[in-house]
């Protein structure tokens, strides 16, 4: 059964699930639809089109569907779809999308995202992220699964962070984070492979090698970012399926970055 606070004003046309909590005077507006098991906790606003998922717990203050912060938006129905068990703490926004992207900002399962956070207009963010507090997205930033975004970090618009890296605290990101690469400072430079990271999420000893190796043609080397890639791809398609496949996702992302990669 719902449990709404009687404080709380949930407008007559929000589509809430039978088991949803809404706290003191939390806001739920009219194009909401909230799934089971989700806590919309005291002072809370969720507004526009806007869809949580399952087992979500909002905490206070938070602002989940506020419209873009972008001069051109003009009212136009665009969208923030959330999915299921994340966590996302006091005083977060997270903003829906712009005609002038997809129209779309998405956060997907499983995400941590703690207090103060920023996710803008038109962000993707993947599975299993870490957002430690006061992390701030701009527009149409992309966040790999697993990946880690420390305190106080700024990241610039339209910049991606690749799945399993680790972005250290009050960093400045203004190219993109290859996948499985620690980046810390203003502004971010690379410092290695997320080693601990890997080995906790099960990558075997050769993956991880072959990373680490991968990692040197990119940054050690003295190669061209070209030239690096042609003898990443070489060692790659070598190797066991477990090995390739780390590579090939390196890869993929090193080919589709258009502001470049951190150096």
């Amino acid at each position: 059964m719902t449990n709404i606070h009687p404080t709380a004003v949930v407008d007559a046309k929000a589509q809430l699930a039978d088991d949803v909590i809404v706290g003191p005077y939390a806001i739920v507006g009219p194009n909401v639809t909230i799934g089971a098991g989700t806590q919309i906790l005291s002072h809370s606003v969720v507004d526009g089109h806007t869809t949580l998922g399952e087992g979500n717990k909002i905490g206070p203050f938070a602002s989940i569907g506020g419209s873009p912060q972008d001069m051109k938006y003009a009212g136009e129905p665009t969208r923030l779809v959330i999915g299921d068990r994340n966590t996302i703490r006091e005083f977060t926004t997270i903003h829906t999308g712009t005609v002038q992207d997809g129209g779309l900002t998405g956060v997907g399962n499983d995400n941590w995202i703690m207090a103060y956070v920023h996710i803008a207009h038109d962000c993707h963010v993947g599975n299993h992220t870490v957002f430690s507090s006061n992390a701030q997205l701009a527009g149409h930033v992309i966040v790999g699964d697993w990946a880690i975004i420390g305190g106080m970090t700024g990241v610039h618009q339209f910049v991606r962070i690749g799945a399993h890296a680790m972005v250290g605290g009050a960093s400045v990101l203004v190219q993109d984070v290859p996948p499985f690469v620690i980046a810390s400072g203003d502004r971010a430079v690379p410092y290695g492979i997320n080693v601990e990271g890997l080995r906790r999420r099960n990558f075997t000893a050769d993956a991880i090698t072959a990373l680490r190796q991968a990692y040197k043609l990119l940054y050690k080397s003295g190669l061209t970012l070209d030239e690096a890639k042609v003898q990443i791809e070489a060692f790659g398609n070598a190797g066991e399926p477990d090995v390739s496949d780390a590579v090939r996702a390196l890869l993929d992302f090193l080919n589709a970055s258009t502001r470049g990669i951190v150096r």
